[in-house]
């Protein structure tokens, strides 16, 4: 039996309170439900997205599951969501409200979901806090962003939220958010098409750079929409490394195509010549399925693209699950 494992999903929870009246300043997200099925997310009095029942009903989102043949989903909240520009402890109260709700929907689905948390990542202390109490739920990882405030993550504040995920055997899902230019790229929805490829590229290249990898070897990490803009370039990567160390090996002096096979990446890239440049770059071992569910600039049926290659089965096995609970450290017999 293969099963499909969709490692990158995105959940909200129906009802939001509203952050901005509790707290006493703005900038939170809340739910507008104008009518039934549908909801605007708001920032404020400003309209950010709309989004139907299966951004926050479990089964609304298990129909979808049967009818696209997905056996698993991993849920993690949508970036806006993340709120690192908050208080600390505002943000923290944020995130367990969020991983609470996550946990709930495992806890009831154990067979049809797996959930990442989100932590305060501008307070380290108060994220590995959090990150243990996620564990102690049943989440099995944490959603993080690929900058926190504009800082890279090889910044040393953060070691000490990978230090606890790699200590804890908890996976982490890094998703491109708050773009580089944004404000320069309002145009024609360039910050999703253009920035968020870019933006992972930039979290792949900190981590490398900055020996993230050699400093925490177990540490799990994927990558969103297929590594963005890194495997199309690490040709240029590795050249710059070559041609300039002094400028690029001042805190880890390996290749960086040396890491090509320490860390995963989802196959989120929407062109099958490209699927099979990703998986021969990245390596067979190392793509799992994800379709950015249930938002418009995913793929429609997960895993469509990889069926539109030919695999063997062992390959196809790898790409539909294997992978996936490879990354979570988790056993595929749980969920038969």
């Amino acid at each position: 039996m293969c099963l499909k494992v969709d490692i990158h999903t995105h959940i909200i929870p129906k009802n939001l309170p509203r952050w901005a009246d509790k707290y006493g300043y703005g900038g939170f997200i809340h739910l507008d439900h104008h009518r039934a099925g549908c909801a605007r997310m708001m920032r404020d009095d400003e309209f950010f997205r709309e989004i139907q029942e299966n951004c926050w009903d479990a089964e609304a989102r298990i129909k979808d599951c049967n009818l696209h043949r997905v056996d698993v989903q991993v849920l993690s909240t949508i970036p806006v969501m993340f709120n690192y520009w908050a208080k600390p402890k505002d943000c923290l109260e944020i995130s367990s409200f969020l991983n609470d709700h996550i946990a709930e929907i495992v806890q009831k689905y154990p067979k049809r979901f797996v959930g990442l948390g989100t932590v305060p990542m501008q307070s380290a202390e108060l994220a590995v806090k959090e990150l243990e109490r996620c564990k102690k739920i049943g989440l099995v990882g944490i959603e993080i962003g690929s900058n926190i405030n504009d800082m890279n993550l090889n910044e040393p504040s953060f070691f000490p939220v990978f230090a606890a995920a790699e200590k804890l055997g908890m996976s982490v899902f890094v998703h491109p958010w708050n773009m580089i230019g944004f404000k320069q790229m309002q145009k024609y929805w360039l910050p999703w098409l253009v920035g968020m490829p870019a933006e992972t590229s930039r979290a792949i290249c900190s981590m490398i750079f900055g020996g993230i990898f050699e400093r925490f070897p177990k540490l799990k990490v994927a990558f969103a929409h297929g590594g963005g803009s890194f495997p199309a370039t690490i040709g240029r990567i590795e050249r710059g490394f070559e041609t300039r160390p002094d400028l690029t090996a001042i805190d880890n002096d390996v290749n960086p195509r040396n890491y090509i096979g320490r860390f995963y990446v989802d196959s989120l890239v929407h062109d099958s010549a490209f699927l099979k440049y990703l998986t021969e770059t990245m390596g067979i071992n190392h793509v799992c399925i994800g379709s950015d569910y249930p938002f418009p600039l995913g793929e429609e049926i997960p895993g469509s693209i990889i069926e539109t290659v030919k695999w063997n089965n062992g390959e196809k096995e790898k790409l539909m699950h294997q992978n996936a609970f490879n990354w979570l450290n988790l056993k595929a017999e749980s969920f038969m």
